[in-house]
């Protein structure tokens, strides 16, 4: 494979689909997935017109993804900004197209990766952080994606389990990303929750409704970042609240505990606490020991050592937090929170601004910054 001419041919390819009507960033996204392309095809069969082949694969990948980006903001406009309670509408082919994008013939996280991309509307960055993985990897993953199932038929739905941990995870963007796509998740989830009796697809229903519920009280009104323990409880959505610990009790009381349900038992602690001083930490930890259990994640791990520092003591926390990889996403940040607790305001003021330069997003880095520099000050005092 020459790579001198395909970083040759690049600009010229890019300008031919510019003058073509297609936008900067647009083409370019193109032209990338035609290289990929080319990469994997030319070493068995080089074309005779390298330049011609280049355009006419990067203006066919302009056109599906303009298609496909069309679609999803149709859908999307469909959607009201607050999902309402109450039974679903009949299952529309959004939720079929998540089902066919879960193909048997892709590993889990790759059906996951394919359909975030493909459907959800989620950019490969934001699913390699969602994956704790570098966005290359997860390009190649896509890309590995695409071409496993390039050419199969689309008449084998994939298992219910992919299909909740793409919901999972585009309500998880959509709550705290770029991308407002929180509502569409829900009324997704409500459908599926209404065509397969499930306990887990219950349980994530029942996880989105109550995290969902907090969503106007999460930020001030100037953008910045309002942590749970700083939340006006006022604002709270008290009707989706109680629909969602009314479908978790239902869920658990079938008796087959998934990592959904587990994490929405947390959820429901939170929203019954009064305030955050009356928050029970115990039966916290006591659920993310289930979770650890279930899923032996290490961001679970992390979240439980944050939850015994309340319930045991921030040394406790201190020492759960030590057994654990620094680095983890947000484990600066819990380090820093547990070191304040503990007294220790120049190590949390120190770990404030480690854990701003390694935030993932705008509101957390400047939520993490002033934290760092209301300790820094009150040091100087």
């Amino acid at each position: 494979m020459d790579e001198a001419l395909l970083r040759r041919l690049t600009p010229g390819v890019l300008t031919v689909l510019v003058r073509r009507g297609a936008d900067f960033a647009a083409a370019e996204d193109a032209v990338q997935d035609a290289l990929v392309e080319a990469v994997r095809v030319w070493p068995a069969d080089p074309p005779r017109d390298a330049k011609g082949w280049l355009v006419t694969v990067a203006w066919r990948k302009f056109l599906d993804a303009a298609r496909s980006d069309t679609a999803r903001r149709r859908r999307e406009d469909r959607v009201e900004e607050e999902p309402a309670p109450g039974p679903a509408p009949a299952v529309d082919d959004t939720l079929q197209l998540y089902f066919l994008c879960a193909h048997p013939s892709l590993t889990p996280s790759s059906a996951v990766a394919l359909t975030l991309r493909a459907v959800g509307g989620l950019t490969t960055r934001q699913i390699a952080q969602a994956y704790l993985v570098p966005e290359a990897t997860m390009a190649q993953r896509i890309s590995r994606a695409k071409r496993t199932v390039s050419g199969v038929r689309f008449d084998q739905p994939g298992d219910v389990a992919t299909v909740l941990r793409v919901l999972y995870l585009v309500f998880n963007e959509g709550y705290s990303g770029d991308v407002d796509l929180a509502a569409e998740a829900i009324r997704l989830t409500r459908q599926l929750a209404a065509a397969i009796d499930h306990p887990e697809v219950a349980g994530l229903l029942a996880l989105m409704l109550l995290h969902h519920a907090r969503r106007a009280s999460r930020t001030a009104p100037d953008g910045a970042l309002v942590p749970l323990a700083e939340q006006d409880r006022t604002r709270w959505d008290t009707v989706a609240i109680a629909e969602g610990v009314r479908i978790l009790q239902a869920a658990l009381a079938r008796d087959r505990l998934g990592e959904f349900q587990a994490q929405a038992a947390i959820a429901a602690l939170h929203a019954d606490a009064p305030t955050a001083e009356e928050t029970d930490w115990v039966q916290i930890v006591e659920w993310y020991d289930e979770l650890a259990r279930l899923t032996d994640s290490p961001v679970v791990r992390l979240n439980r050592a944050v939850a015994v520092g309340e319930a045991d003591g921030p040394r406790a926390g201190l020492a759960a937090l030590a057994a654990l990889d620094d680095s983890l996403p947000r484990h600066a940040a819990a380090d820093a929170y547990l070191h304040e607790r503990a007294g220790d305001l120049t190590t949390a003021a120190r770990m404030y601004a480690e854990a701003a330069h390694k935030a993932p997003n705008l509101a957390e880095r400047d939520y993490l910054t002033r934290q760092a520099a209301r300790l820094n000050s009150r040091g100087r005092h």
